[in-house]
């Protein structure tokens, strides 16, 4: 009986060692670290910066560009898990909250402004890995970004980018004192 015993708990052993290793295998190739969120962000002011409804219109995709404007243009401005945000004209969009009066609890919705004023004058702002996919993370609440942050960002103009639907993949973002 012991003979019998012994084989099957070594191939039992065996079946489950053989799992474990490919279970391990498997969350090595998941779990593939993405480079710190933090590296994009710096504390030196960027010059220039067009305001997004000029670059919008003069950009093309490929072209390397800085614009500039506040964090705002809808009422969800980031995109959870993902280094991506919403950055509005600050020329052509107002804040509920420079709006005297109004009491919005989300003025960074620009909900006083029209769709169409708020065509062409949001762009989509986003940072991507190696593979050319927005990377994970949290961006919000990195160098202090949050809703109405005034930003100027650097980075270049996406291939899906449109004069009514700017996208930019930033390579440097500077947040501003507030």
């Amino acid at each position: 009986m012991k003979t019998k015993l012994i084989p099957c708990l070594a191939l039992a052993f065996l079946a489950l060692a053989s799992c474990e290793k490919k279970e391990t295998e498997a969350k090595v190739t998941e779990a593939t670290p993405a480079p710190s969120l933090e590296t994009y962000f710096t504390d030196e002011a960027i010059a220039g910066g067009l305001p997004i409804s000029e670059a919008g219109t003069t950009a093309k995709p490929g072209d390397e560009i800085v614009i500039h404007g506040l964090v705002m243009g809808r009422e969800k401005v980031f995109v959870d898990g993902r280094a991506s945000f919403l950055l509005g004209d600050r020329t052509k969009l107002t804040p509920c909250n420079a709006v005297p009066g109004d009491e919005c609890a989300t003025p960074w919705d620009a909900c006083c402004d029209s769709k169409e004023t708020k065509r062409g004058n949001i762009a989509s702002i986003q940072i991507l890995g190696e593979d050319g996919r927005v990377l994970s993370g949290e961006i919000r609440g990195i160098h202090g970004l949050k809703e109405l942050s005034d930003v100027t960002v650097t980075g270049t103009v996406a291939d899906q980018s449109t004069a009514d639907s700017l996208i930019i993949n930033a390579t440097r973002i500077h947040v501003g004192k507030q």
